[in-house]
């Protein structure tokens, strides 16, 4: 200061020089703000850019160097205290403990920023990944620096040592226990799931129990977020993954083929021997060709090696409308390019029940994806509920109204 300003200043009560001081440290601490955050925001990014790589691109995020340009005012306060003339002791240590406690305050923010930009740069714009999430861990170290934040901030503002602080804390773990019971539940559920692979972000799960069907988008501290196929959001406490159970669609996805079972109820009255003529017919459809000439010599050689027992019917050895029907299924899903041919396929006949003989289709098609997988689906029952005429088959299907009326009327015009 010249000796004109030291003066003037002179000339003004102590008490009107320490609000001076004040409010010249006040405007300084801002224009060292509004310095530092310029210096950050326009010089650091630049270099950032040039150098492209992962760990400039979380340090030096634009909302960790915002936050890191806070922490200027309060360290210029702390510097030029001393330095205001006149000031009343009290007032000395309250303004230097505010500032300390803001200083605090603003670097467990920036922190928590820093946390912030790793969890971004893991999946950017926020967008799901397929990988493991650490947005648990992010909200544990963010809730942690939090915790230790406020005690050091208390301790400042008492003008107590943190020591003191933690001690009475280690008091009340009870308490401590109660309140963040969930938390402890959540953070142990969350680092099971993460170290088995149990649950990643964007894997189809189920859980009836809580109304859960479709694909994770968040899996954060105390919950998981479940978007289901129409459309709503299911929130799950994290702990509720571990102790109960749930279904993971992760296996079906990642091998490439998804289960097809189903089966088709025939009606048993219309299972027969097959004649020599149906066996010709048949013998026209190229999947059956193959088939229908093995059997038919096998056969002949069986009934040849009866003899004399041949001449009765129920010795003979004969082909069924069921059975080459199977075989035609059998050679149908072979034949189709929408079935995985790597996995296990099976066309089996099941015990017969009131409902008929169930004919059950076990195979994979050759993608996971839902449209997809429904499409061909569709299209094989399609075809094959459309040529079961072509074998003298019929599906089984209780009576409707329309049978009813049709057997009723038959009967009044007999």
């Amino acid at each position: 200061m010249t000796e004109t300003t030291l003066a003037l200043l002179g000339s003004f009560s102590p008490r009107m020089q320490a609000a001076i001081g004040l409010a010249g440290l006040l405007l300084l601490s801002y224009v060292a703000q509004a310095v530092a955050q310029y210096l950050l925001l326009h010089m650091v990014p630049r270099i950032r850019e040039r150098m492209d790589v992962r760990w400039a691109r979380v340090v030096w995020h634009d909302q960790v160097l915002r936050r890191l340009a806070r922490v200027v005012p309060s360290l210029v306060m702390q510097a030029g205290i001393g330095a205001v003339p006149h000031l009343d002791p009290v007032a000395f240590a309250v303004i230097r403990n505010l500032a300390v406690a803001l200083t605090v305050l603003q670097l467990v923010r920036t922190l928590n920023a820093l946390l912030d930009a790793v969890l971004l740069e893991q999946a950017p714009g926020g967008a799901p990944t397929g990988t493991r999430s650490i947005k648990s861990y992010v909200q544990l170290g963010k809730l942690a620096l939090t915790l230790v934040g406020a005690i050091v901030i208390v301790a400042v503002l008492i003008d107590r040592s943190p020591l003191i602080l933690l001690s009475g804390l280690g008091a009340m773990s009870a308490v401590l226990m109660l309140v963040f019971k969930d938390t402890i539940l959540s953070f142990t559920a969350g680092v099971q799931l993460s170290s088995n692979d149990m649950l990643r972000v964007g894997d189809w799960i189920e859980m009836p129990q809580v109304g859960a069907d479709g694909d994770v988008v968040d899996i954060a501290l105390h919950t998981v977020k479940v978007q289901n196929w129409d459309k709503t959001i299911t929130t799950i406490p994290t702990w509720r993954l571990m102790s109960e159970s749930y279904r993971n669609w992760r296996g079906m996805s990642e091998s490439g083929g998804r289960r097809i079972k189903r089966t088709l109820r025939l009606d048993t009255t219309t299972v027969r021997f097959l004649s020599d003529e149906d066996i010709d017919r048949l013998s026209r459809i190229t999947l059956l060709a193959p088939y229908l000439a093995h059997k038919r010599e096998a056969v002949q050689a069986t009934n040849a090696a009866l003899g004399e027992d041949a001449a009765a019917p129920a010795n003979l050895r004969r082909l069924t409308n069921l059975g080459t029907f199977r075989a035609y299924v059998q050679a149908y899903l072979r034949a189709h390019p929408g079935i995985h041919q790597g996995m296990t396929l099976m066309v089996r006949a099941l015990e017969p029940t009131a409902e008929g003989v169930p004919l059950e289709l076990y195979c994979f098609t050759a993608t996971t994806a839902w449209v997809q997988y429904e499409a061909i689906q569709g299209d094989i029952f399609d075809h094959l509920i459309a040529v079961l005429p072509e074998f003298d088959l019929r599906m089984y299907q209780s009576p409707t109204g329309g049978d009813i009326r049709a057997g009723l009327q038959r009967a009044a015009m007999q």
